[in-house]
C-alpha cells in the first residue's frame, strides 16, 4: 500500500507527510506537530503576509530580503513568525525563497533569505 499524499500546514507552510500513527485519522490531521496546533493564525501573521505581498508588487520581480518585512512591521526578520508567512506564501504558489541567487525548498531553508515573485 503506498502512503498517502504529503499535506502542507497551514501554520508554518511546510510540508509534513504521513505518519504510522496518524493512519487511522489521516484525513483530520491538518497541522506539522503539536507546536503548529497549538499556534493559530492571527492578526500579525496575516500582516506579515500581506506586508511580503506589498513588498513583492513592488520589487519589479528582483527578490525581497526577509529583512525588508522587519523594517515595514518594526517586527524581526529572523523570527520564525516571518519566516512561516514566506513559507505560506510559497506554499500558495504566490513566491519562491532564494539563497545566494538560488531557490530553495521551504522546508530546508536556512540562513538569510529573499522572496521572488513567481
Amino acid at each position: 500500500m503506498a502512503a498517502p499524499p504529503d499535506k502542507l500546514c497551514p501554520v508554518c507552510g511546510r510540508r509534513f507527510q504521513w505518519r504510522k500513527q496518524w493512519a487511522r485519522d489521516w484525513e483530520q490531521v491538518k497541522f506539522c506537530s503539536a507546536r503548529c496546533r497549538s499556534t493559530r493564525l492571527d492578526d500579525t501573521d496575516r500582516a506579515m503576509e500581506d506586508c511580503l505581498r506589498r513588498l513583492l508588487r513592488a520589487s519589479a520581480g528582483k527578490p525581497v530580503p526577509l529583512d525588508a518585512l522587519g523594517a515595514q512591521l518594526a517586527a524581526d526578520p529572523d523570527s520564525e513568525r516571518a519566516r512561516n508567512a514566506a513559507r505560506r506564501l510559497v506554499a500558495a504558489g504566490e513566491a519562491v525563497l532564494v539563497r545566494q541567487g538560488r531557490v530553495v525548498a521551504p522546508e530546508t531553508a536556512r540562513g538569510k533569505l529573499w522572496l521572488r515573485r513567481v
